[in-house]
């Protein structure tokens, strides 16, 4: 649990600073392009570029973590194996954009301007085939160089957009795209001196049972994507007031607030999977995977009281024009809690190489998704696409951990994570009873949240100390 956390401590903070040194560039674009749909286009490629990376990886990493640390498997010819698979598909794809990069460019709308696509697109290509390197380095438990390596990309990325975009004055779309690219390009070439494979050879065996283990996950990973994504995809044709993109604007800004929670949830993620498949091996692994979960779960509620409880302070994250939106906060925090939850349920499938399962609850997840959007959008706007969100994660969590329970039972520690969670709640009711009907004065209802915080770690450090009732104290 020590290793866990400082891993994730490692690569949250990489995550974190990489993360708003990247959400500074958004000011600077949006002052220095001189026209506002210039700025549209580099919001729409680069949304293209997540459903890329999903499809251009196709749950290779996973699949990487999977058999590299299973026996029976030489890890070396496991990692060649991923390694050049990944090169080949990814130099494929690079090649075949380039090639009808005219044609593809007219159909995403920028004929004119093919150099856009080729651009991005190379990078994604790029960013694909260096994903599995970068597997290596965490599945070596080499975070700190994995963090120097990405921020070493957002470094560069910064520099180059203001060396072209500043210093040289070209003020042009193009550069932006550049800027990814080159920035992009250095950060692998730096990546492979440490990851270059050795040892080992190309199996094809090995690959077909990857690809085997691997390709449901390309499913879920695009119903995934999809499930976090689609709100802001069809809200403006759903949406049936003339306002639509306002509302899109102040929705797609106020889930900024709440991005504390999901840096979290990607540091220990990236923490969390080599974890898991590495611990697979030792006998006392599912006490280690029921601890892990305790433990996400006490940060996680940590963080949603926090941001909730200082709301008046993170709300300057946006413009004041959008804070109407900020009622929505609470509700993508939980999102990300029970999102969370179930990615940390989601190993027994992986563990026991029934991937189908993560594509099933994906699947259902991005219907609920659907239909939901569909039916409340047109009726309370950015509300029904957050809580579709909050819906859609919260069913796939249960029914991952039903299933998961009977597939892989792992005795997860409910009555405490119960407790913390009723805890939590009414911690949450006590603050708005008093927020809406005593004190209005923002200091004093943070000094109040401080308290209510104080309250919350008393009774988490009492609780992990002292065995509940019929519960056998753990020898330390």
């Amino acid at each position: 649990m020590k290793s866990l956390a400082k891993d994730t401590a490692i690569y949250g903070l990489s995550s974190i600073i990489g993360k708003f040194l990247n959400y500074l560039l958004v000011p600077l674009y949006t002052y220095v392009l001189a026209r506002t749909d210039d700025y549209g286009i580099v919001t729409n490629l680069y949304a293209w570029t997540a459903l890329l990376l999903v499809l251009l990886t196709y749950g290779m990493e996973t699949g990487f973590f999977r058999f590299a640390n299973r026996e029976g498997f030489d890890s070396p010819s496991v990692y060649r194996t991923a390694f050049l698979t990944l090169f080949s598909t990814s130099t494929l794809f690079a090649l075949l954009v380039l090639l009808f990069r005219q044609p593809l460019a007219a159909v995403l709308g920028y004929a004119e301007h093919s150099e856009f696509v080729a651009m991005m697109f190379v990078t994604v290509a790029i960013d694909a085939f260096a994903s599995i390197p970068f597997a290596y380095l965490r599945n070596q438990k080499r975070p700190v160089l994995f963090a120097a390596l990405k921020l070493l990309f957002v470094l560069l990325n910064i520099g180059f957009n203001i060396l072209f975009l500043v210093i040289l004055g070209l003020n042009d779309v193009f550069y932006i795209f550049l800027s990814n690219l080159l920035a992009t390009t250095i950060q692998t070439l730096c990546l492979m001196p440490f990851t270059m494979p050795k040892g080992g050879h190309f199996d094809g065996q090995i690959l077909v049972k990857m690809l085997r283990y691997s390709l449901p996950l390309l499913v879920l990973g695009v119903a995934g994507i999809m499930n976090q994504t689609l709100d802001r995809i069809v809200f403006p044709y759903l949406y049936t007031g003339e306002d639509a993109q306002a509302q899109l604007g102040i929705y797609g800004a106020c889930f900024k607030v709440a991005m504390v929670m999901m840096m979290f949830t990607q540091a220990f993620r990236y923490a969390y999977e080599p974890f898991v498949f590495a611990k697979h091996k030792d006998r006392h692994s599912v006490e280690a995977y029921a601890d892990a979960m305790k433990y996400y779960i006490i940060f996680s509620y940590l963080i949603l009281l926090g941001v909730i409880f200082y709301l008046d302070i993170f709300r300057y994250i946006v413009s004041s024009a959008y804070w109407e939106g900020l009622k929505i906060v609470p509700v993508v925090l939980w999102t990300y809690v029970f999102q969370g939850v179930y990615f940390n349920l989601s190993f027994w499938y992986k563990l026991t190489d029934e991937t189908k399962w993560g594509a099933y609850f994906s699947l259902i997840g991005l219907v609920i998704t659907l239909v939901l959007q569909i039916v409340g959008v047109p009726r309370i706007g950015y509300w029904a696409s957050c809580g579709s969100s909050l819906v859609c994660y919260f069913v796939i969590m249960v029914l991952s951990y039903v299933i998961g329970q009977k597939k892989a039972p792992i005795p997860y520690d409910l009555k405490r994570i119960g407790g913390y969670t009723v805890l939590t709640l009414v911690l949450l009711a006590v603050y708005y009873v008093i927020r809406l009907r005593y004190v209005s004065d923002t200091w004093a209802l943070m000094a109040i949240g401080t308290g209510l915080i104080c309250i919350y770690l008393a009774v988490i450090h009492k609780t992990l100390l002292i065995p509940l009732k019929g519960e056998t104290p753990k020898k330390q």
